[in-house]
Formats: C-alpha cells, sequence, structure tokens
C-alpha cells in the first residue's frame, strides 16, 4: 500500500469498549456504543484536568503519572457508559459500582501476575537477590514478560474480548485516517493498519523495559545491608514492595517515551526500531473490524474532531481542509 499524504501526528486517543469507543482530545472525551437494536448512541463530555490549574502537572515523568491515573478514571467512566447501552437486557448491564470493583479486581490481578509472580518464580530459580541482583532481576524481566505474552494470548482467544480488540482496531484505523486529514469514511479508513504507536499495548510493553532497566539500577543488596537483612524472604518482600513503589515512576518513563517522544515522531527510524516490540505485540491485541465498527469509531471521532475545529476557529486559527485522497495499491 502506497501512501502519499503526509501525517500530521494528533494528541487524539481513544480506547476500545464493550460494543463501542471512547475518543479523547484536549477538550471533550467522546463515547459511541452500538445498541442492541442497531442504532449508535453517543455521549460527550468536557475533559476537565488538574493539569490546567496546577502547572506542575504537566512536568515530564509527572504529566505521565498523572496521565495514567486519569485514564484510568476516564476508562470507568466509559466502560460504564458502553456497559449500560450495549446489554441486551437490564440484566446483562453493570453498573458504576460493578465497573470499579472489576478494575480494581482486574489491577489486583495484574500486581499478582505480572509482579508478585515473576519475583516468586524468578526465587526459586536464582536464588535470593541479595547473592545475584542483576541475575535476579534480568530473569525477573524476562518472567514478567512471559506472564505478560501469556496473559495477552490468553484472552484473545475468548469471543467477547476478541469483538473488543476489532473495536481497538476501528479506533486505530480511524486515527490513522484523521492524521493524514482525510475524510473519515469507512472505505477509507479500512484501508489502513490496525497498528499505531501511540497504543496502551505499546506502551505497556515499554513499561515492561523500562522496569528491567529501573529495578536494576535499585542497589537493593546495600538497602538491605544497612537493614541488617541478609536475604531469604525479607529480600523477596522488598522486591515485590520496590517494584510496587516504583511503578509510578516507571509508567512515567515510560510515557515520556512512548507518548511524547515515538508519538510525534513516527517516521524516526530509531523510533520504528523501538516500538517493533510493541507494534508487534499489537498483531495480538488488535483484530481487523467490520464496516459497523469504523461506523462507531467514526461517530466518536467527530464528537472530539467537531470540538477541536470549534475551538480552533474560536480562538481565529486555521483548521486544516482534508487532504488529497492516497492512491492505494
Amino acid at each position: 500500500m502506497s501512501d502519499e499524504c503526509t501525517i500530521h501526528p494528533t494528541h487524539i486517543g481513544g480506547q476500545a469498549l464493550l460494543e463501542g469507543i471512547m475518543m479523547r482530545g484536549k477538550y471533550n472525551w467522546a463515547v459511541a456504543v452500538r445498541e442492541p437494536s442497531g442504532e449508535i448512541y453517543t455521549e460527550e463530555h468536557d475533559l476537565v484536568s488538574a493539569r490546567d490549574r496546577h502547572g506542575w502537572l504537566r512536568w515530564p515523568i509527572i504529566r505521565g503519572i498523572w496521565g495514567f491515573y486519569e485514564t484510568m478514571a476516564l476508562a470507568i467512566k466509559a466502560f460504564t457508559i458502553s456497559a449500560e447501552h450495549s446489554g441486551e437486557s437490564e440484566d446483562e448491564q453493570l453498573d458504576s459500582k460493578e465497573i470499579s470493583v472489576a478494575m480494581i479486581g482486574g489491577l489486583a490481578l495484574a500486581i499478582g501476575l505480572f509482579i508478585v509472580l515473576p519475583a516468586v518464580v524468578t526465587n526459586l530459580l536464582v536464588g535470593s537477590s541479595v547473592e545475584r541482583p542483576f541475575l535476579w532481576n534480568a530473569v525477573d524481566g524476562v518472567m514478567r514478560l512471559v506472564a505478560f505474552f501469556l496473559y495477552i494470548w490468553a484472552v484473545s482467544r475468548m469471543r467477547e474480548i476478541h469483538r473488543v480488540f476489532s473495536y481497538h482496531g476501528a479506533e486505530h484505523k480511524t486515527i490513522h485516517a484523521y492524521e493524514r486529514r482525510l475524510p473519515l469514511e469507512t472505505d477509507i479508513i479500512q484501508k489502513y493498519t490496525t497498528l499505531h504507536v501511540r497504543c496502551g499495548t505499546s506502551f505497556l510493553l515499554m513499561v515492561m523495559i523500562v522496569a528491567i532497566v529501573v529495578f536494576s539500577l535499585v542497589p537493593g543488596k546495600a538497602i538491605l545491608a544497612s537493614w541488617g537483612v541478609s536475604g531469604g524472604g525479607w529480600a523477596l518482600l522488598f522486591n515485590i514492595g520496590i517494584r510496587l513503589l516504583l511503578l509510578p515512576l516507571i509508567a512515567g518513563l515510560a510515557y515520556e517515551i512512548t507518548v511524547k517522544w515515538a508519538g510525534s515522531r513516527p517516521d524516526n527510524p530509531l523510533v520504528k526500531v523501538l516500538l517493533w516490540p510493541g507494534l508487534q505485540m499489537q498483531r495480538m491485541t488488535t483484530a481487523e473490524p467490520d464496516d459497523s465498527m469504523i461506523e462507531v469509531a467514526v461517530a466518536a471521532m467527530n464528537l472530539v474532531v467537531a470540538r477541536e475545529e470549534a475551538e480552533a476557529a474560536r480562538r481565529g486559527e486555521a483548521v486544516c481542509a482534508p487532504a488529497p485522497l492516497p492512491e492505494f495499491d
């Protein structure tokens, strides 16, 4: 496929939901859900961020930590809306409390699978981290990556999750078309890939990689010695605790790499090499959408784009016209 359109990196991002998609811009966020009747339900809200009131929340790394928190909070709201409109009956619909409990449970499961379990397995294979700290951290990182790959592979086999992954693909395709300033029409959007550099999957994989580096730099042996601890179970608890404690820092660093740096340089050769593993991982977390899913993505995107254009017009800024249609092989 040859693409002659210039890419204009955008801050607009999205998230796949139950039979729907959420798109988030600078000024608002919108949800579009395919209801059982076949109609598309849409809902939009102003985007209010504490970063608008506190400048320090825009500082590098801190903005990533705060952004992760805001993303999780927004995800709960978006999933609640999709759950209310995607079910056939009230018995199939989830309320906000059930969504919150499910997401908290998912967070606890993630901590168990990707932090506690790899540390325990590494301890069994390598022994105490006090004796061989660099080997211990390397094996722990590999175990974490293996657990992540196996988890993604397992959930991708579930039919309901596969549909969410298809909506994930529709979100990426729609953003690709918008970044090329093309008309948001189904036949045009469908010609683009389901992979995108600013994807949560790539972000999570980058978190795993950054974690290996950061944890290897922690002087665990010296810290434990200063506490009078020689190893054993206390060393294992220390490693689990330090991983939980440093998780926000690691998320902030990964945000700077994948979103702020790589997201604005999609054609940079180094970016392509660095994010290649994450893009390949997306082959498991995205699937080809059907046209009805693209329509849902466009419905959500249109609400965000309309707000972006209205704000630009209010400030007297020029609004980009659609680009000439590209030639596809």
